[in-house]
Parts: structure tokens; sequence; C-alpha cells
């Protein structure tokens, strides 16, 4: 007995310094940015690792006028409410109706999201590209916002699916008895018990679809529609002349809207992914 708890106690420490360990690992470049972020230019060349000499919070400022960045914040919001509500919307139906009805056709639909999965972008890009040119949405960010429920509703729906099996299935038969519509008894019963799943759902997709580079760089053309990752871009000087200071300052700014939701959010998210994850 005596020797169990001691090996236990042993296993405990040795985890927690494994979490201690990727937690420096994943923080350090974080408190690199921030603490570069402050420096001139020239501090940051010298060295990378040294306290500033005087804290440069004039950084913060030239960066938020030189990315626009109010302009810049609101069109990356937009795309992203765009791409978050398409996404909740149809999975959270997609994932419900498919785990309450059984059967070989259902089995087929689930299959084809879950093989979707497994496509990379980087294969459909151009195709997708010419389609939204031909759509007449490439350019625009409710175009762009749109891709992103197409791209994003599959694992989404992976997600729910699982979940949905959590929720007895006696409480849709009690409201169909009751005489409650099909939609209304989602809308009005299921909905709000999937709200640990679309947390979970929600900052996922929120943390792809804010600091995604790629697709946007692809789509919008127009420097007014640029998202906060593509205006810091504009930073990047030729020749590798950058300006690292107004960079990082960009940077640090960008990420702070995205861990104030996961801050809000974060007591879902564990439960939501298990749930999903597990059942599915």
């Amino acid at each position: 007995m005596r020797g169990g708890a001691a090996f236990r106690k042993l296993g405990s420490v040795l985890v927690f310094l494994i979490l201690a360990v990727a937690a420096v690992v994943t923080l350090f470049p974080i408190y690199m940015g921030v603490l570069n972020s402050f420096k001139t230019d020239g501090e940051i060349l010298n060295d990378i690792l040294a306290l500033p000499d005087r804290f440069q919070f004039h950084n913060y400022a030239d960066a938020f006028e030189r990315i626009h960045f109010l302009r810049s914040l609101g069109n990356t919001a937009l795309i992203t409410a765009i791409g978050l509500t398409g996404i909740i919307l149809f999975a959270s139906m997609a994932g419900y109706k498919l785990s309450r009805t059984p059967g070989k056709l259902s089995g087929f639909f689930f299959g084809v999201f879950i093989l979707s999965m497994l496509i990379p972008f980087h294969s459909i890009m151009i195709t997708l590209t010419r389609i939204a040119k031909e759509l007449h949405v490439q350019g625009t960010t409710y175009g762009l916002g749109t891709l992103y429920i197409g791209l994003g509703v599959s694992f989404a729906v992976f997600l729910y699916h699982g979940f949905v099996k959590s929720i007895p299935r006696d409480l849709d038969e009690a409201a169909v008895m009751d005489g409650c519509g099909e939609f209304k008894l989602f809308f009005t019963l299921i909905f709000p018990l999937l709200l640990p799943i679309t947390a979970t759902n929600a900052i996922l997709n929120l943390l792809w679809i804010w600091n995604d580079f790629l697709l946007p760089l692809l789509m919008l053309t127009d420097r007014d529609n640029y998202t906060l990752l593509l205006s810091t871009n504009m930073l990047f000087g030729q020749y590798g002349n950058n300006e690292w200071s107004a960079i990082l300052a960009s940077l640090i700014m960008a990420m702070l809207p995205v861990i104030a939701f996961y801050l809000l959010l974060q007591k879902y998210i564990i439960k939501g992914i298990a749930d999903g994850a597990i059942k599915g």
C-alpha cells in the first residue's frame, strides 16, 4: 500500500513537471513578443532577450495607426462572426438530425462529413478561389465568411453528432407528444442543451478564422477589406527591411480579443471536446 501511494505521488510529480515544461515552452514565444514589442528596432536586433532600456509605448500607437487597427479589427470580426454563426447554426442542426436518425443513409452522410475533414486545404485552394470568383464573392468580407462556413462545418458536425447522444431521447418524445414541431423542438429544447459543445466549436473556429492568413490572402484584394494579419503583413518590407517593433505590437493587439473570448468560454471547452469526441 505504502509503495503504491509513493508510486502514484511520483507519477503526479512527473506529470506536473512535464506540464510545467510544456507551459513554459508554449508561453515563452508570447513573452518574447510582448517584451520586444516595447523595444526599438535597434534593441531587438542587438539583444532579443534583454529588457528594453526604456519602454517604447508609442510602438503600439504607431502600429494602431499604420495597420488601420479599427478598420482591420472590424473586417476580422465581421468575417469571424459570419463564419461562426453559419458553422454553429448548420452544424448543430445537421449533427442533431444525423444523430437522431439511425440508418444507412444517415451513416453515409455522416461519413461524407468525416471524410471531407481528411482533404488538405492546399489541394482545393485553387479550385475554391476560382469558384469564389465565378460566384462573384471573391474580394468581399461576407464572401470570405461564407467560405469559412463550408470549410469548418464538417468538424463541427462531428462534435455535435457525438454530444447529442448524451441528451435523452425522452425529451424529444415528450415534446412531440405535447405538439411541439421539429424546428421548435430543436431551437427551444435541444439547442440550449448544446451550450458546452457550442462554446467549444465557437472557440476552436474563432482561433482558426481569426488567425488564418492564407485564405484571406487568396480572397481579399482590396486593402480596405484586409484582416488584422493581412494589415500586419504590410509592415514587412522588401529585402528583409522589417519593422519588428511595429509588427510585434500589431500581433500583440491582434491576439488580445481572442484571449478574452477564450477566457470567457474556457470552462465549457474541455467538457465539450470530451463529450463530443468520446461519444462520436
